[in-house]
């Protein structure tokens, strides 16, 4: 008698999905490290302090052709020698670069941890605050563009995430 393996006729359940409690356990972990471009923009629009920081972990010359306005500067070559001065270990860091494309931020967060600071990093990076339609600043001024609609909502500030 042979038995005959076949493989899930869909490809997505080839492996199977995680059982309930470790999906919800896994998101969780992933909010607790992760912030959205939606999510900081909201955060900096409150009145008052925020209760974060923004940091941009990139080099000057990725700085000044734009950057989230009221964000920290701090190359991640120069966290380790300049992060304590520049950053309370209180306020909880959100760090970005580029966009998905680069791990940046996530070198930068990882430094920033290593040094004792709670850090979360942002998702799409300075490529998708300004794909969102968040204004940004250049060393000329600030800058706002329209909303990529296929990143951010037509016509509204909710996209009901």
């Amino acid at each position: 008698m042979t038995t005959q393996l076949t493989a899930p006729a869909n490809p997505v359940l080839r492996v199977a999905p995680a059982a309930p409690a470790d999906a919800a356990a896994y998101f969780r972990a992933s909010l607790v490290f992760h912030a959205d471009v939606s999510d900081v923009a909201s955060g900096l629009a409150v009145v008052g302090d925020p209760g974060f920081v923004v940091l941009d972990s990139r080099s000057t010359a990725s700085w000044d052709q734009g950057h989230v306005p009221g964000a920290v500067h701090l190359p991640t070559a120069l966290i380790a020698e300049q992060a304590e001065q520049l950053l309370n270990k209180s306020v909880p860091v959100v760090t970005y670069c580029w966009g998905p494309g680069c791990n940046g931020a996530t070198r930068a967060a990882l430094a920033l941890a290593e040094l004792g600071f709670q850090v979360k990093e942002m998702l799409g990076g300075f490529e998708y605050w300004v794909r969102e339609g968040f204004e940004f600043e250049t060393w000329e001024g600030r800058e706002k563009r329209a909303a990529d609609p296929l990143t951010a909502p037509v016509d509204s500030d909710d996209c009901g995430c």
